[in-house]
């Protein structure tokens, strides 16, 4: 459910910033004429002295004034500035030439080797702070031909829907959820094509000058690594007893007479949780025996979500990354809204305004919907004008903009349940009439929502290894109801007949059960369709 939780001029040709100095007894002269009135302005030696420093120390000024304005340095030349890049290459350094990832060879005949280079972050925490510099040696693979230097790169990835399913079943069986995450992971993969590298620069072997790298195992930037990794992972969770989902391939479960274990997999982060603790801290250990690991306890911050485990419910809000956004829009500290849209938007023709920008914001609130359900149909309503936006469409992006700045804190939260073994998929589905009948569009939302909740049902049945009852979806439409129990085949329903063989094919299975729903009580209307200020707060507040 949704709750509560001196001077400077403008830069110069060579990038440095430089500071306005009067000329001589131009101070005496503004004093005298404007003796009565506060001065206007200060210059550099009222505040620091005398500004006159020698070449070193302006070098020195400017490397300075670039690491506060610029914390992930752009090139390799930059980053030798801070030490602490320097140290974070080393450490780079080091897992590679540890991980035995390649071997110093003759350049091949005929073959080019794919160029490096250094790619610097800095790591923050959900509040902000610091807590690592990050530097990767990344290959070039936009270079790499595919059928020649690779063949397979797809690798499977948690989707947000299963992320949620796991911390909705945590939360009701009472389990602690915590975080690992493998250092440089990519370097685990092992490649079966011949790939040859450049030396890295900064790091080129002295003497070796000529000499390649041909490598054994993956980098990152290359086009196979993720694929190369995932085989990796996949292979080491087998050999632990997992097994892996078939509803979600980034799932793995394994059971044991002491209880469940469930790992989620997203590139290189594991989310973990089961029914005991200590099957929890065996399975750390296991993966601390095959991979460089980071422990990092219980999970508070995942992909930009801040997660709050507490004694009454699991909690997830984008509180952080909202303002982030807001901040991209100029719109910080902004008078809020109340909706998310006007209840009738007309959004008409108008001049355009700049696409990349609009795609930016509008790209960033889609992401924002995994916590935030309020303002679904509004970011999928402005998201239908990302090709050739207007300015009405942009005034319709920050009206939304200014609703989440009035309700940053919204989240939602997993309550903890009373403990049984029945599980039970509730579902809610309506479409918006708009331009088209209610009969046209009812059976097409119906049938989407149907497919989600077979395939939740399916996944939830696997992790537990319990029966799942059928999924009940509420639906305001009785008529719908009606002809997908018993279609009548008129002119007007030929068009949709898939659509009602599928939910009723589904029905008779006994897969999805459907339920009339009265429209005052239809909590999807908050997804479908833009509401006035009272029907919204009440769905709202409703959304369990």
């Amino acid at each position: 459910m949704l709750a509560e939780q001196g001077t400077p001029t403008s830069a110069e040709a060579d990038g440095s910033v430089r500071f306005i100095t009067p000329p001589p007894g131009a101070e005496e002269h503004l004093d005298a004429e404007y003796d009565n009135e506060p001065l206007r302005f200060r210059t550099v030696d009222n505040i620091l002295g005398d500004a006159s420093l020698p070449g070193q120390a302006v070098r020195e000024l400017d490397e300075q004034l670039f690491l506060a304005s610029a914390e992930e340095p752009p090139t390799l030349e930059a980053s030798k500035a801070d030490v602490r890049w320097r140290r974070a290459m080393e450490e780079q350094m080091a897992s590679i030439e540890e991980n035995k990832t390649w071997e110093l060879v003759d350049p091949p005949v005929g073959c080019k080797s794919i160029g490096l280079k250094w790619v610097y972050k800095v790591k923050k925490n959900e509040r902000g702070d610091v807590v690592k510099h990050k530097a990767r040696l990344v290959a070039k693979g936009f270079m790499q031909r595919e059928g020649i230097d690779f063949e397979e790169v797809f690798a499977p990835m948690a989707r947000m829907d299963s992320v949620r399913l796991l911390l909705v079943l945590a939360a009701t069986r009472d389990w602690s959820v915590h975080h690992l995450d493998v250092k440089s992971a990519f370097l685990n993969g092992e490649l079966t094509e011949v790939v040859h590298v450049h030396q890295p620069p900064g790091f080129v072997i002295a003497r070796e000058e000529g000499k390649v790298l041909r490598l054994r195992k993956a980098l990152y930037g290359l086009r196979q690594a993720p694929r190369a990794w995932n085989i990796k992972l996949d292979t080491t969770l087998a050999t632990f007893g997992f097994k892996k989902c078939s509803s979600e391939h980034a799932l793995y479960t394994r059971r044991s007479k002491e209880g469940i274990l469930i790992v989620g997999v997203y590139v290189d982060d594991l989310i973990v949780t089961g029914s005991e603790q200590q099957e929890i801290n065996k399975f750390k250990s296991e993966m601390a025996a095959k991979f460089k690991m980071s422990h990092l306890g219980m999970l508070t911050y995942y992909l930009g979500i801040e997660v709050r485990q507490g004694k009454q419910a699991i909690e997830l809000c984008q509180s952080a990354y909202a303002l982030k956004l807001l901040e991209r829009a100029g719109l910080k500290g902004c008078n809020p809204t109340q909706v998310p849209m006007q209840e009738k938007p007309k959004l008409s023709t108008a001049e355009k305004v700049d696409a990349t920008h609009y795609r930016s914001l509008v790209g960033g609130l889609r992401y924002l919907t995994h916590t935030r359900p309020d303002i679904t149909f509004a970011v999928g309503y402005v998201s239908r004008f990302m090709e050739d936006p207007r300015k009405n469409h942009m005034a319709a992006v920050k009206h939304l903009l200014r609703y989440i700045a009035g309700t940053c804190a919204l989240g939602l939260a997993y309550p903890q349940r009373k403990k049984t073994s029945d599980l039970h998929l509730f579902g809610f589905s309506d479409s918006d009439i708009g331009e088209t009948l209610m009969a046209e569009r009812a059976p097409q939302a119906c049938a989407a929502a149907a497919c989600h909740g077979i395939w939740l049902r399916r996944l939830l049945k696997e992790i537990t290894g319990q029966s799942v009852a059928a999924p009940i979806l509420r639906i305001d439409n009785k008529s719908a109801i009606e002809l997908a129990k018993n279609p009548i085949f008129h002119n007007r329903s030929k068009h949709i007949d898939i659509k009602f063989h599928f939910i009723r094919d589904c029905m008779e299975r006994k897969q999805v059960i459907l339920k009339q729903i009265g429209t005052e009580q239809q909590l999807a209307d908050m997804l479908t369709k833009p509401l006035g200020k009272n029907n919204f707060e009440k769905l709202k507040s409703q959304v369990d």
